[in-house]
């Protein structure tokens, strides 16, 4: 692995994603105490970019994000969400659930507004970022407000290529209605791979359509430049995930129904 080499948190004992083993999990009552609470302005989803390992959506075009409760001892403001997907539907998540992935997986990323004054400086301290993470199952049906998204990714087929959103996304309709989690400390799971999140893995994936997911793996990761002699833009943009990682001496804690 090159990454330890380059950034040293890589290599750490808090490094996600990990295999989440169901039997070893915590139920914490705690948790059910102080219920999860988001609230999003579907106007802040600015633009989509074609990062060159995955597309990203800009959440940064307005105020009135939050997250909190739950594992979370502060207030945390939506700065992006991005996804991850295999070359085929049996991978492609990050995390993975009793060793099994699922086709894909959305982060929902935040940092923390109540004690830091941005994402760039939050991501310097253990508690700066949360993550709500959900998994993508491919099925019959295709996803609304994810089509959203499918409509826009013909505009951002190369790296850096960048679209404006003008069909208001709304990120509370990328969530599952089961509020139940998993939760543990880890990292970011590209580099600089900082220890700095809390995740947040909903249990209940979302279901997607193949059409949806095709749509992703159609991304390429060559910018208009490198391709302009590449009549088919260059390598396809799939297995952008990170392979589970061990979780070591850390605590998974579940929040299980009410």
């Amino acid at each position: 692995m090159v990454w330890p080499k380059l950034f040293p948190q890589a290599g750490g004992l808090l490094q996600s994603p990990v295999n989440i083993e169901t039997s070893k999990s915590t139920n914490d009552m705690t948790l059910k105490s102080k219920p999860l609470y988001w609230n999003y302005c579907p106007e802040m989803c600015t633009k989509i970019i074609n990062t060159g390992y995955g597309w990203k959506v800009d959440a940064t075009g307005g105020e009135g994000s939050e997250l909190s409760g739950g594992p979370l001892g502060h207030k945390y403001k939506l700065e992006q969400f991005h996804c991850h997907w295999g070359c085929t539907s049996s991978k492609g998540s990050e995390h993975t659930v009793d060793g099994i992935p699922y086709a894909g997986e959305l982060h929902l990323v935040h940092w923390n507004c109540d004690k830091y004054n941005s994402f760039a400086e939050a991501i310097a301290h253990p508690d700066g970022l949360a993550v709500l993470g959900v998994f993508l199952q491919a099925g019959t049906e295709s996803h609304n407000e994810l089509e959203k998204i499918v409509s826009l990714i013909p505009q951002v087929a190369l790296r850096n290529q960048t679209a404006e959103i003008t069909n208001s996304i709304d990120p509370t309709n990328l969530l599952p209605e089961d509020v139940t989690y998993w939760t543990y400390h880890g990292s970011l799971t590209t580099p600089p791979c900082s220890e700095c999140v809390t995740w947040i893995m909903f249990k209940s994936p979302l279901e997607v359509s193949e059409k949806q997911l095709n749509a992703f793996r159609s991304m390429r990761t060559w910018t208009p430049e490198e391709c302009c002699s590449e009549a088919h833009g260059g390598p396809q943009l799939v297995n952008n995930y990170r392979p589970p990682l061990p979780l070591g001496n850390r605590v998974l804690r579940e929040c299980g129904a009410m």
